[in-house]
């Protein structure tokens, strides 16, 4: 990258999207960094404000949305959620870009806003391999899972709108791929395959 971006990473739930974020800021010699997010939910055992979330009253939420102080905000579970435009554009302005990993939704509210940013869409290799997955790391119950996974073909419907759509069927390869996209100058984009892919998960 010839200067800080910010850096949007959206995902169906286990696309692995979070492990290929993590292996990207530590190849990118300090120079990428996981956004922090506000939320009015109250820190969780060993949480820290300022590190984990930037934790908040309703009250304060509140307000800072009324002063459109938030890239995109949304609720889950009851509990507010939202990117601080302040905290990523600080970041930006001291050269260390700033991905932030959000559905969709959250996606299109930047999308429609001003802000320069690179979008990088992750598919699984099929809806066999995404069920395989979610069931074989065993946080949800077979209700929660079959809600992912009808999450997930929602969420494939947007792929389109995203700058780039990158399957992740070998983690290597895929790191070598998100890492041409974002240090590589050069790095030129073929989308043909991936738009094949993108049909016949589209068409399960």
């Amino acid at each position: 990258m010839d200067k800080a971006k910010l850096i949007i990473f959206s995902a169906p739930s286990g696309a692995g999207k979070s492990s290929l974020i993590r292996k990207l800021i530590q190849l990118s010699n300090q120079s990428i960094e996981l956004s922090v997010s506000a939320t009015t939910r109250a820190s969780r055992g060993g949480e820290v404000h300022g590190k984990d979330y930037f934790f908040m009253s309703d009250d304060e939420f509140n307000q800072m949305n009324e002063n459109d102080a938030f890239l995109e905000s949304a609720t889950v579970h009851g509990f507010q959620y939202a990117t601080i435009k302040s905290y990523v554009q600080e970041k930006i302005n001291s050269g260390i870009s700033v991905i932030l990993d959000i559905d969709v939704q959250g996606f299109t509210q930047i999308k429609n806003s001003l802000m320069e940013h690179i979008s990088i869409f992750i598919l699984p290799p099929s809806f066999e391999e995404l069920e395989k997955r979610l069931f074989t790391r065993g946080q949800d119950s077979n209700e929660v899972i079959s809600k992912r996974l009808e999450n997930a073909f929602t969420e494939l419907k947007y792929a389109d709108l995203f700058d780039y759509v990158v399957l992740n069927d070998e983690f290597t390869k895929t790191i070598e791929t998100l890492s041409s996209i974002l240090f590589d100058e050069n790095f030129k984009y073929n989308d043909d395959n991936i738009e094949n892919i993108l049909s016949e998960l589209l068409d399960k």
